[in-house]
This record gives structure tokens, C-alpha cells and sequence, in this order.
């Protein structure tokens, strides 16, 4: 017989949280608390990337504390079963990946099992099960940090993937943690199309593909949400933007390097309509990320193109997700230090498609959007898919 469970997945860079403490976290809860209010799931998923920002060593504690209001906030009362995993141990820098992963199962819930990888069976769970560190040695994830050896011309950094394997009414699924490498600088993001810097996700993106298909443990349908960093394909973008503009590039004197690229309007007093350094990136008419949702931008969004064979994902009609300032006065303004791009998604294997409940025509119970639209929630906004899933009761 086929059952319907109600699922909420949300992924969250929150860098910002940690780096300016006190600030924004408030607010960040509220939104949070709400969506869960509004939705009322069964289920609900959290993915953190960048736990305790980027000062980590001097943050993991607040980090820890963060996770804690979470759990503990009388919001999530109905939630019976609780699941954390934080790799927090950041002195093993050859494995630490600052991911963090919580999920919540409510107490009307009843049949639900999650995978040990070790022994290679789902077991029941029950009460809250946290684990805070390494995470070496805890059977019910999965943990991996990017080899290094993948990027030996760029730093190598907090980014990997961490998975978990679940039963719900006897519907398997994975859940797959991920935080992808960022555009280090704008400039060299223009250098090509597609860039470099695409090809590095690429290139990761599949490894993490592969590692969860692989033969090991029977693969199921999946979800991978997290940061990804894709980024909008920057050279085309930066030409179209100036297609009417006189373009004027500043070298370094000594090693002739492209320092700047600055495009003036032809007429307009010749106003500075783009101005890209390694970490600038400013457009004159801004709104134009905003307007629409963004959505005469997402013909440059094909980063995941490359992925159509294995991976879809619900239609976007939110505006880029990133980097959105971190002043607490203009949550809906963009920084002008990167172009702003759809970073954060929720991706899913095909046959995850046929798990998802449509509802008749015009009455859609999937939702995909950002959290906290008009409030300021660091300079990742939060992206929450929720859903319906089939299960199924033998």
C-alpha cells in the first residue's frame, strides 16, 4: 500500500553565522523555525557547509552551541528521533571537511531505519544519536574529504561530502552532504568558458557521483544538497553585459597580468557599468540578479548540464543565492565580490523523481526556494525543498 510522509531538506552555507557572531543567527533560527511551522514535515534534513567559518579554530565552539539551540529549541518538541554528525575536528586537516548534518524525525513517524555502512543493514533508531569530532569510527555516515591531489595548482580546503542511508516506511533514499570548490578569482573565471574552476567541480562532483553508486552497498535514489559553487558561466555573462560598452583591460607592470577589467557605457558620461578584479565584481544595474528571480540569467547556469545523465532537480524561481551582503540593513542587496550565481541546490538521482508525490495539475505540493528572502541571513540565503515522498507498506 502507498503512503505519503512529508520531507523537508534545506542546505546552509552559514560561514557568516560564525564569522559574525550574534549578528544574524537570531534571525537565521526564526526563518528556520518558521518554514518548519509552515510546511510541518515528518522529516526534515538539514546540510551545513562551513561550520564555524572561516576563523573555525576560534568558532567551532559557538558551532557546537549553534547545533545545540537547534535541538533543543521547543520548535522541534515533536521530534522524537534525532540525528547529528559534526566534523568538527579541525587539527586533522588531512579529513576535516567543516560539514555538518542533522536530521529530525518526528514521533508520528514510527517506521524508520537508518543504514550502518559497517555492518551493511538498516538499523531502528531511537532517541537522539550525536556525534561531534572526527566522526572516524561512527558507522551510520559516510565522510570523505576531496584527495588533494585532485587540485595541486589550487589551496586545498574544507570541501568533501558526507553521506547517510535511509529507510523510511521501507522507501530507501541517500542523502548526500556536499560543499564543492569556489572560483578563487574572478578574473581567471573569465579567462575561459567553461572555466577552470568549473571543470575542478566537475570533475569532484562526479567522484562523489561515483562513490555513492557504487557497487559496495546497492545504490539507491539519492539527494545531494549543499554548496556546489556553480557558478554563472562568467566570460559569456561578462561579454553579454558589455556587449554596448567599451572594454579597457589594467595590467600589472611587472608581470603583465590582468588586474582589472573595467567596461565604461558609450554614452551615460561613460558611468562604469562593470568593474571585475580577482575578488570584485560590480554591475552597475545590480537589480538585474533580482529581477524575475533572476531567470534571464539561468540560460549561463550549466554547470550542471554536464550531470543530466544521472542527476535533475526541481525547477529554479528563486534569485541566486549568493553572495548576498552581510549588512544586516540590506538583505536583499548582493556584495559586489563575485557574481551572483545559484550556489546552493538540491540535486536528486533520476529514480528519485518517481519517489515525489505530484499532486493534480495546477496544485503543486513541491516547494523550492531560498530561506529568508528579505532577511538577512549571511551571505548564503539557505534553500529548502519540500516534498511529499511515496512510500510504501508491504
Amino acid at each position: 500500500m502507498e503512503m505519503h510522509t512529508d520531507v523537508l531538506l534545506v542546505t546552509a552555507n552559514v560561514g557568516s553565522l560564525f564569522d559574525n557572531v550574534g549578528d544574524i543567527e537570531g534571525d537565521w533560527l526564526q526563518e528556520f523555525f518558521m518554514t518548519v511551522h509552515k510546511h510541518t514535515p515528518r522529516f526534515i534534513a538539514l546540510h551545513f557547509q562551513e561550520v564555524g567559518g572561516k576563523d573555525y579554530k576560534r568558532n567551532m565552539g559557538h558551532a557546537k552551541k549553534f547545533f545545540l539551540t537547534i535541538e533543543s529549541r521547543c520548535e522541534m518538541a515533536d521530534f522524537d528521533k534525532v540525528c547529528v554528525y559534526v566534523d568538527s575536528h579541525f587539527n586533522d586537516v588531512d579529513s576535516f571537511t567543516a560539514l555538518g548534518s542533522m536530521y529530525f524525525i518526528h514521533k508520528s513517524l514510527k517506521n524508520i531505519q537508518q543504514y550502518d555502512f559497517k555492518v551493511k543493514e538498516f538499523k531502528a533508531i531511537s532517541g537522539l544519536n550525536k556525534y561531534v569530532g572526527s566522526l572516524e569510527g561512527v558507522t551510520t555516515v559516510e565522510k570523505e574529504k576531496f584527495p588533494k591531489n585532485f587540485w595541486p595548482d589550487f589551496t586545498w580546503s574544507r570541501k568533501g561530502y558526507m553521506r547517510t542511508r535511509w529507510l523510511i516506511h521501507n522507501q530507501g533514499l541517500d542523502l548526500v552532504n556536499v560543499h564543492l570548490f569556489h572560483d578563487a578569482s574572478n578574473l581567471i573565471a573569465c579567462n575561459s568558458s567553461p572555466s577552470v574552476y568549473s571543470a575542478n567541480r566537475k570533475k569532484a562532483l562526479r567522484y562523489v557521483i561515483n562513490r555513492i553508486s557504487d557497487n559496495s552497498s546497492s545504490p539507491l535514489p539519492f539527494f545531494l544538497f549543499g554548496d556546489f559553487n556553480f557558478r554563472l558561466d562568467t566570460l559569456s555573462l561578462v561579454q553579454n553585459l558589455s556587449m554596448s560598452a567599451d572594454i579597457m583591460t589594467v595590467k600589472n607592470g611587472s608581470s603583465n597580468e590582468v588586474e582589472k577589467i573595467i567596461c565604461e557605457e558609450k554614452d551615460n558620461d561613460h558611468k562604469v557599468l562593470l568593474h571585475i578584479e580577482s575578488k570584485i565584481f560590480t554591475y552597475l544595474h545590480q537589480a538585474v540578479f533580482r529581477e524575475n528571480n533572476g531567470q534571464e540569467l539561468l540560460k549561463y547556469d550549466k554547470e550542471i548540464s554536464e550531470f543530466h545523465d544521472v542527476i535533475t532537480e526541481e525547477e529554479i524561481h528563486f534569485p541566486p543565492s549568493y553572495p548576498y551582503s552581510e549588512d544586516y540593513a540590506k538583505p536583499t542587496q548582493y556584495m559586489n565580490t563575485r557574481c551572483p550565481a545559484w550556489c546552493d541546490r538540491i540535486l536528486m538521482s533520476h529514480s528519485t523523481r518517481d519517489i515525489i508525490h505530484r499532486r493534480e495539475e495546477g496544485k503543486s505540493g513541491v516547494v523550492y526556494n531560498t530561506l529568508g528572502s528579505d532577511i538577512c541571513m549571511g551571505d548564503h540565503k539557505p534553500v529548502f525543498l519540500f516534498f511529499t515522498m511515496k512510500t510504501f507498506t508491504h
